[in-house]
């Protein structure tokens, strides 16, 4: 399924196109060289999860996606006179297939969301081999990385191991079709848990680890790296010139960042979309021995620090499909949004963990599990999807309490995705974290920085900070201090909550 949306015409200009490989869809997005929105198209496709804690998807619906897309734009743009000077990509991070030398994939791409890796995960997490391999790749050990589902794989399936030619992830593939050679940009593969990011190479330690050798992963490149000479039938296909400059760009966390202007120090951007996420931006690379933050490339002169929560919106979709037996449309999405609004704050001693899928950042626990706590007589469903809104913000919460402990204090936020579209959503996420929310007009954030980026390689601005020229706040909403404090409360019920339980989710866990 796809759709599309079309701005105002403007008068001839150079445009680029940026691409997101995302979870649930993969999105284009037209840019004028001035930062305008010229055109976008979305396709859609599944989430296959053919056994418990296992999910994949079929990467050729993926490159299926990024031809349409591409083509859906240039023949818009072509019609308006407008002339293609490059494309850009963002992709999801940590996805895993196997592939041959031809670039045929021989299994379907592990997604973050797989977490069929989590006794292997467990294992690692606990020794001091594994707090090395996370403070020189950045990458926490969790069943989400490369690394763990490598581990795995090794485990359970070595005659892949050794008869894969290549480890890749959906970008990766994406790129042998295009252009015939395996690269894998540097941000991408500082999620892999595989790379050390520190010295911009495979770390061997890393690679031993996971039973594999170098050749059996793609030649890392800078985000920045131009590659021309499309193969000529695909080139067709999307109907543009096969010395159409592509920029590899980076992950969709790191360019959510750039694309939503959260790129100086105190300015954090927090994401939620089919997961979430809340990042800062850093000149070098810093690690916590908890273990809580990931620090991942945007370039080598930028670093995204921060964690991933697993359930952002794709557990407002659980809820609106099994609680209210409704699709979570835009306009469905509008009319329970009202109802919980009618739900004081706490939703009158409601509290939930939404750990429906496990948990990634700051506890890293794949065995974690949903929870509501204080359920009355007297609540409704409009409590319990208020609980749920608020229990995703107070993960989001959770894990800035350590990023600003490690490295930086916050006093202002970005919002990107599904949340920056619902005014009520934007003044509970103020009011949690009692700090000013600066809402940017970037149409998505993600795919803004894969331009950004794009046009920095292509020497179309002099630097990727030139992004604060090219995205403007819309509004500014300030926090409300009587209900920060009375979230502060709630929030040391949520952490205690957590903290109690912790023991028992395995055994739960154990049980589905």
């Amino acid at each position: 399924m796809g759709y599309d949306t079309v701005s105002h015409q403007v008068e001839f200009m150079n445009y680029v196109i940026a691409v997101d490989l995302g979870t649930t869809s993969t999105k284009a997005v037209a840019f004028g060289t001035d930062g305008s929105v010229l055109s976008s198209r979305s396709v859609s496709y599944p989430i296959l999860s053919p056994k418990p804690n296992w999910s994949e998807q079929k990467p050729q619906l993926i490159f299926e996606a990024m031809l349409d897309t591409i083509r859906a734009i240039v023949r818009k743009q072509k019609k308006a006179g407008h002339k293609l000077v490059g494309v850009g990509f963002s992709s999801a991070m940590h996805g895993l297939m196997a592939a041959d030398q031809s670039g045929h994939n021989l299994t379907n791409c592990m997604i973050w969301a797989d977490s069929r890796s989590q006794q292997q995960a467990l294992k690692l997490r606990s020794t001091k081999e594994g707090l090395r391999i996370y403070r020189k790749t950045g990458t926490p050990i969790h069943p989400m990385s490369p690394l763990c589902k490598l581990l795995w794989i090794r485990q359970n399936n070595r005659s892949l191991l050794r008869s894969a030619a290549k480890f890749i992830s959906p970008k990766e593939y994406i790129f042998k079709k295009l252009f015939g050679e395996y690269w894998i940009d540097y941000s991408i593969a500082s999620a892999t848990g595989l790379f050390d990011i520190f010295a911009l190479k495979w770390d061997a330690q890393a690679l031993k680890l996971a039973g594999i050798d170098p050749t059996q992963l793609s030649s890392p490149v800078s985000p920045l790296s131009i590659h021309v000479g499309l193969n000529k039938h695909y080139a067709e296909q999307m109907n543009i010139d096969r010395d159409v400059p592509f920029v590899i760009g980076a992950s969709d966390g790191c360019l959510a960042n750039l694309g939503s202007g959260a790129i100086r120090p105190g300015a954090a951007a927090v994401t939620i979309g089919t997961s979430g996420a809340i990042r800062v931006i850093s000149a070098k690379p810093k690690t916590d021995p908890k273990q809580r933050i990931f620090s991942y490339l945007l370039t080598p002169e930028h670093y995204a620090l921060g964690g991933a929560i697993n359930n952002g919106g794709i557990a407002l979709s659980w809820f609106l499909g099994d609680f209210y037996g409704t699709q979570p449309k835009s306009e469905i999405y509008t009319q329970y949004f009202k109802k919980a609004q009618r739900i004081p704050a706490g939703a009158e001693g409601l509290i939930c963990l939404p750990y429906l899928l496990g948990e990634r950042a700051p506890h890293w626990n794949a065995n974690a599990r949903g929870v509501f706590f204080g359920v009355h007589i007297s609540h409704t469903r409009d409590h319990f999807f208020r609980a749920l809104l608020e229990g995703i913000i107070l993960s989001l919460y959770d894990v800035s309490q350590a990023l600003e402990s490690i490295v930086c204090p916050v006093d202002r936020i970005y919002p990107t995705g599904v949340i920056a579209r619902n005014p009520f959503w934007l003044q509970m996420l103020a009011d949690v974290f009692g700090k000013k929310v600066l809402v940017p007009d970037a149409f998505e954030s993600s795919c803004m920085g894969a331009a950004i980026l794009a046009m920095r390689a292509l020497n179309i601005i002099p630097r990727i900070e030139n992004v604060e020229q090219m995205v403007h706040i819309k509004k500014r909403i300030e926090p409300n201090g009587s209900l920060h404090k009375k979230y502060r409360a709630h929030y040391q019920l949520f952490k205690e909550l957590y903290t109690r339980l912790e023991s028992m989710f395995p055994n739960i866990a154990a049980l589905t």
